[in-house]
């Protein structure tokens, strides 16, 4: 074990210095000057993100909740589950919660925690905790002023086709729907907070 423990050690960078060369209302930009493990110095640009929450609504007719959502960066509309960032403090179930029903109207009254992921490991710290939310009310959404979307909803094999054919191609979403996939057919455990 120590020869492992060792081997990663010989992976890690160690920061010398820090600069923040933009900020935004969400998100920073840092460049690190750096030591990697050969001894030389070199830079690393990245983002600070405050991290996010993306939901599994299951409908009790079995069928996921999505949404068609226009994303300025690409210029173009995507297919996602519903999904926010962290604010500042917020627990991330609490964040689940409060997107499901901004976004969508639903409440739900069972969360099942299903792990998380590292989207963008390159270039961002950004951490995206997954969450199926069962047990779905239907209420009012309260989306922001400036949030547009479409709700629709689909089938998990539907979704999985959507992923295959490149119709469905957000990576948190396509990541939630494998572990969501995995934990309905009982193949991986997951934690259920509420």
């Amino acid at each position: 074990m120590a020869s492992i423990d060792q081997d990663l050690q010989d992976l890690t960078e160690t920061a010398i210095s820090s600069e923040t060369i933009a900020q935004g209302g969400m998100l920073l930009v840092k460049r690190d000057q750096v030591r990697v493990p050969s001894g030389a110095i070199s830079q690393r640009e990245y983002v600070i993100h405050p991290g996010a929450v993306v939901v599994i609504p299951l409908l009790p007719n079995g069928n996921l909740l999505l949404e068609r959502q226009f994303r300025y960066p690409l210029h173009q509309v995507f297919i996602e589950l519903p999904a926010g960032k962290i604010d500042a403090g917020e627990p991330h179930l609490r964040t689940g919660q409060r997107e499901l029903l901004e976004e969508t109207g639903y409440s739900a009254d069972e969360w099942i925690y299903l792990g998380l992921q590292h989207p963008c490991i390159g270039y961002s710290n950004e951490v995206i905790h997954i969450y199926l939310a069962r047990n779905l009310r239907a209420g009012e959404h309260n989306r922001d002023e400036d949030e547009a979307l479409q709700l629709f909803e689909a089938s998990l094999d539907e979704c999985l086709e959507m992923v295959r054919g490149g119709e469905l191609t957000d990576g948190k979403t396509i990541v939630a729907l494998f572990r969501a996939e995995k934990f309905i057919q009982g193949q991986w455990p997951a934690e259920v907070v509420t």
